[in-house]
């Protein structure tokens, strides 16, 4: 074990961990690979959807006090319902929570607590435009118990740069106590094959360019298309192959290539060989905490495309992609690319290059890391 045999140390989420289909998989991945290593004990398996009346008779009352309401989920008649849930000793245990309001009230209990998030509830707010679901009150107390949170935490992880300046810039947390540590693909690792061969084509022609996620406006699908296009302009063949959003919701375009929804849980094996047949994966998300679907592109060998914001910058390390910024032309793009069609020696050779880095994005990897910064502070 990696602490004291007299203290557990668990995850919490809004959620059960235990729950591969739990927010976008990430608390089941990295808790496995923390008890793997002996980092994490167990995981809180709480259950938000039993509170759905608490939620009904809250949102009336407020309604009826305020003229106001929404944000449920941040205030604290929710969180106090759902932590009834838990049967762990508060005096010995040590949580790590990816819900800045998790557990409620650490300072008054007496928790050690960790944060490790994608975001603080200001970038969720402003950048995701959350705050348009919450009502002002609930929204004010929320950023702050959020406040006095980080400030009695050992320590605040995010999973990029962009989530720990928000930590030290938006909450004047200390810089020594935040740090950055990325996560790893939501793959089963003891379910991928040992190598991670290419199964891409020689040849790029047609331009394969693949699409994962179930919000395809927000994370850039139109812009994908238009790129499309202006490949095709330059009479190249492109193909782009969506993975997650279903087929009719999609719009009508002749490169489109709609894969439906693929369950990794229950078939692993086809969103591999989907994923490992496009020559990249691509992202161009309006705004991104993280950017899971190009960590997982990486780990199965293919070089992604990316907008350069938020979180995305630290899914797409040491030349392992293209980065683009924000403003950046559909025919800017498609030049590029392009390029690697006229000299498929450097498709290669980027390819290569990362079927050689691929393991370092994984869970385990990360938990190593989690491993080190809590030993350097114990």
């Amino acid at each position: 074990m990696t602490h004291s045999s007299s203290c557990t140390r668990h995850l919490t989420v809004v959620g059960d961990p235990n729950d591969i289909n739990t927010w976008s998989n990430i608390p089941y991945f990295f808790l496995q690979a923390g008890k793997r290593r002996g980092f994490l004990d167990g995981g809180l398996p709480l259950k938000p959807e039993k509170l759905q009346v608490h939620r009904w008779g809250w949102n009336l009352w407020t309604l009826l006090r305020t003229w106001d309401y929404g944000g449920f989920q941040y205030s604290p008649y929710f969180l106090d319902q759902l932590w009834e849930q838990v049967e762990t000793d508060p005096v010995t245990d040590e949580f790590i929570s990816h819900f800045p309001l998790l557990p409620p009230k650490p300072a008054k209990r007496h928790y050690r607590v960790s944060y490790y998030i994608d975001a603080t509830l200001t970038q969720n707010f402003d950048d995701y435009d959350v705050a348009a679901n919450v009502s002002p009150p609930v929204r004010e107390q929320a950023l702050a118990q959020e406040r006095r949170n980080y400030h009695h935490a050992d320590r605040v992880v995010g999973m990029s740069g962009w989530a720990a300046q928000s930590v030290i810039e938006d909450y004047d947390v200390p810089e020594e106590k935040v740090h950055v540590v990325p996560g790893g693909a939501n793959l089963r690792e003891d379910e991928l094959p040992d190598t991670v061969e290419s199964a891409a084509p020689s040849d790029l022609q047609p331009l394969r360019l693949g699409f994962i996620g179930k919000n395809w406006r927000r994370k850039g699908l139109p812009f994908l298309l238009d790129v499309a296009d202006a490949l095709e302009q330059r009479s190249l063949e492109v193909e782009v192959w969506a993975v997650g959003p279903e087929p009719s919701a999609l719009p009508d375009h002749p490169a489109l290539r709609p894969q439906g929804f693929i369950d990794k849980a229950s078939d692993l094996g086809q969103f591999v060989t989907v994923v490992r047949s496009v020559h990249f994966g691509c992202l161009f998300s309006s705004i991104e905490a993280f950017g899971i679907s190009n960590v997982e592109c990486l780990r199965l060998g293919v070089p992604v495309l990316a907008t350069n914001v938020g979180g995305i910058p630290d899914t797409v390390p040491d030349s392992c992609g293209l980065l683009f910024a924000p403003d950046t032309a559909a025919g800017m793009v498609a030049e590029r690319l392009a390029t690697f069609v006229e000299n498929p020696s450097m498709y290669h050779e980027l390819r290569e290059h990362i079927l050689s880095q691929a393991k370092r994005f994984t869970w385990d990897r990360t938990v190593k890391r989690f491993v080190e910064i809590w030993a350097e502070e114990d």
